[in-house]
């Protein structure tokens, strides 16, 4: 059995038994059930497994475990609940900005990267940020303003 890792995952310490090169996307998904980061391509270019690594945003799916030990992880479960959304969550709610909502989880974690380091972004900012988040259902538009929304909430 492999030697134990401590992760801090949404503020919570968690000890998992994996293989240090095995990626942090299976470890969130499968050990810890926290579903909100997708496997979409597994190559890290595709942005549906984005989640936080103090701070920044990171492709969970080829960050190796090893790598995230000792580090603050956030996932998107922590920035609201389906009962208590949070502003990024309530803003893409309003502008309609998920179609199928694969890849919007990982979009929502960029937004909250980008707000959190820049609370005023333009659209130019905006797009440049979300460059890595692939969205095939073509709600590019709506993403963008959705962030814009949530960046005036946060604001106030």
């Amino acid at each position: 059995m492999p030697d134990p890792v401590t992760l801090n995952v949404n503020g919570v310490h968690h000890t998992v038994h994996a293989e240090p090169d095995t990626p942090l996307l299976y470890v969130l998904r499968n050990d810890l059930k926290l579903k909100g980061a997708k496997f979409g391509c597994g190559l890290g270019q595709c942005g549906a497994c984005m989640v936080l690594i103090d701070g920044h945003n990171v492709m969970s799916c080829d960050t190796p475990l090893w790598a995230a030990a000792g580090k603050a992880i956030t996932t998107i479960e922590a920035l609201g609940s389906l009962d208590a959304p949070g502003a990024l969550q309530r803003a893409f709610i309003a502008e309609q900005a998920a179609q199928c909502g694969y890849c919007v989880s990982g979009v929502v974690m960029t937004a909250a990267a980008l707000l959190a380091r820049n609370p005023d972004p333009s659209e130019a900012d905006i797009k440049q940020a979300l460059a890595r988040n692939l969205c095939r259902c073509g709600t590019h538009v709506r993403l963008i303003r959705a962030v814009q929304r949530a960046a005036k909430e946060l604001a106030t």
